[in-house]
């Protein structure tokens, strides 16, 4: 029989270790809560007034609205680009569910491109607020309109909103002017407040749309609402209604405009107008233009394809960045440069042959008239354009005179105030061919120069700007297009020194001598513009014929045998009452040829603007009369 173990137990020590347990447990728990509570503490009281104003930027958001843009007109009060009342079919994503189902809903009810839905897919994936509607299909009509609102019980997330959009009335002859709006992109957001564009369809793209976007646009309102977990308004708190853009009131004469755009007929080309008294553009066409109407709620991939590829170049600006040789029209400004630096005189006569020659066995350079003029002075060679008086002018001068001279008439720079992307043209100087061509300038180089060719590149902008300058005998205003600003000039009167300046001459009896030789032009039986006789205003001008390419020494110009795009050029410019001067034009017609043309629908403005008188066909302006 085996021994046994008895084995006591301590309960008194077992009892003693589970209290030292259970206090130990105790003071943990009591840690844990005293470090809860300070916590809780720290963040409910210590950060109160940090975490309320979080709480509160998670339950109340700020929500602007879209003021209403301002409105452009021309001098006159005529409405330029207007807003309209539409009708959208707009989608909440949120409340929408499925858009492949949404689709299948709103297929048999109304006509959706595919390129609308794929438009509103881009929009989706772009940053909004939650529960803002995207627009799927823009301007609906009547019937269209009629169509969704006895369906839209049965659309979850569908809606017909009233929006304001962008509309220009004359449409084409306007567009490189007034420019237009489109559909803001991340780019646009750059450059403008992200907050105040917040909800905004468009912005301004081109022309006065965009030089004045900020005027134009206004202030947004804003509204301080309350929204829940995810971000559903659920009601409005506070608001501030938006601000109306400015409205921009314009130099730009309406019937002067279309007028001079439908007289280029089916010609390319521009026609600038100017106030010699104020800078302000009367007109600024650029044809062929485009419907800028097209741009406003974002153009089709086919319509802008269209535009794009047209070999008539519709989005092109020639007004502001089309080069041309200024031609004959240079005359002028060449005489005064001679004048003004010793190299001719009034009085001085030259026998002007049919060519002149730097060298006596030299290239001839051919006059226009190849059995030349005869004995002619510096006024006979503005009333004749005798292109031999010019050639040899400007061997005497170089270049270097003629660029210092011809650059305070604004070529060579980017004149007008406030509109985008006008081109500088080419001034050409010794210095500009070393760099591009790594070649001195040569004689020849300056006799080409001397009947605004050869080198010499001018845009129409700058052309009218000097003949506004000439006919305001040497007070020059860089152009402008607006008037006014919210009923203020944009024009600062410190900024005078900038955007007006008075050219000097050493004997300013020039001005008037050289205003007397355009006015006969006109009026002398030999003068190059003498088709244009028998207004009862006077008139000063200057024919040009610019070149497209270049012909050899003994080659003949023979338009007929020549194909359309190698015609020449056919430019004008002149300024009337020639005493008093109210109005400025320079016209181009691209490969027109005669520059009967231009000179035709020059007279035809002059008459037009000085007496108020135009076709009736111009009356429907009226309608659109502030």
């Amino acid at each position: 029989m085996g021994k046994h173990h008895q084995v006591f137990r301590n309960y008194r020590q077992e009892q003693r270790l589970t209290q030292r347990r259970l206090i130990v447990a105790a003071l943990l728990v009591l840690l844990m809560m005293g470090i809860l509570i300070s916590r809780l503490f720290y963040l409910q009281v210590m950060q109160y007034d940090l975490y309320q104003t979080k709480a509160n930027e998670n339950r109340v958001m700020l929500v602007t609205e879209p003021p209403p843009r301002g409105l452009i007109y021309d001098r006159n009060g005529i409405v330029l680009a207007d807003n309209r009342a539409i009708h959208s079919l707009t989608v909440i994503p949120e409340r929408a569910g499925s858009i492949e189902e949404l689709r299948k809903k709103l297929d048999p009810v109304i006509d959706i491109k595919e390129e609308e839905w794929e438009n509103f897919r881009a929009k989706l994936k772009e940053y909004r607020r939650p529960y803002q509607s995207i627009t799927l299909k823009s301007q609906l009509s009547d019937v269209e309109w009629a169509k969704v609102s006895v369906d839209l019980y049965q659309l979850d997330g569908v809606q017909v909103e009233a929006q304001l959009t962008r509309y220009y009335p004359f449409g084409e002859a306007f567009a490189h002017a007034v420019g237009y709006v489109g559909r803001i992109t991340a780019k646009d957001l750059e450059r403008v407040d992200k907050l105040a564009y917040q909800g905004a369809l468009f912005i301004g793209k081109t022309g006065i749309e965009e030089y004045y976007e900020q005027a134009l646009f206004g202030k947004p309102g804003l509204s301080k609402v309350e929204v829940n977990a995810r971000g559903r308004i659920m009601s409005e708190i506070e608001r501030q209604n938006p601000t109306p853009g400015e409205d921009v009131q314009l130099y730009l004469d309406a019937r002067l405009q279309q007028y001079a755009f439908d007289l280029l007929g089916n010609y390319k080309g521009s026609v600038i107008a100017i106030d010699p008294n104020t800078g302000g553009i009367l007109a600024m066409v650029s044809k062929p233009g485009f419907d800028p109407n097209l741009f406003v709620r974002g153009i089709s991939v086919k319509n802008y394809a269209r535009l794009r590829n047209d070999k008539r170049l519709p989005l092109f600006n020639r007004a502001l960045r089309g080069g041309y040789p200024p031609a004959s029209t240079i005359k002028p400004f060449m005489a005064l440069a001679g004048l003004e630096y010793g190299f001719s005189s009034w009085q001085e006569s030259y026998y002007a042959r049919g060519y002149y020659q730097i060298n006596p066995n030299g290239r001839r350079y051919r006059d226009w008239k190849r059995s030349g003029h005869g004995w002619i002075n510096l006024e006979r060679s503005i009333i004749e354009s005798v292109d031999t008086y010019y050639y040899q002018l400007a061997h005497k001068m170089g270049i270097t005179p003629i660029h210092t001279f011809l650059s305070k008439f604004g070529f060579g720079k980017e004149l007008i105030l406030d509109l985008h992307g006008a081109s500088r043209g080419l001034l050409p100087s010794n210095e500009w061919k070393k760099a591009r061509y790594k070649e001195p300038w040569y004689p020849g180089d300056s006799v080409n120069v001397g009947i605004g060719q050869g080198f010499m590149v001018a845009t129409p902008m700058q052309i009218a700007a000097a003949t506004s300058a000439l006919a305001a005998r040497g007070h020059m205003y860089n152009p402008r297009m607006a008037m006014s600003v919210g009923g203020h000039s944009p024009f600062l009167e410190d900024e005078a020194s900038i955007t007006e300046h008075t050219i000097k001459l050493k004997d300013e009896r020039n001005w008037q001598r050289m205003v007397n030789a355009m006015k006969k032009v006109i009026t002398d039986s030999l003068g190059t513009g003498r088709r244009l006789q028998g207004t009862e205003y006077s008139i000063a001008g200057k024919t040009g014929t610019g070149q497209v390419f270049s012909l050899q020494e003994d080659q003949e110009y023979d338009a007929e045998s020549l194909d359309k795009r190698l015609h020449d050029h056919a430019l004008f410019i002149g300024f009337a009452p020639a005493d008093a001067p109210k109005i400025a034009v320079f016209a181009i017609f691209e490969n027109g040829g005669s520059s009967s043309k231009p000179a035709d629908l020059t007279k035809a403005l002059f008459d037009a603007y000085l007496y108020d008188d135009y076709p009736d066909r111009y009356d429907y302006f009226e309608e659109w009369r502030r």
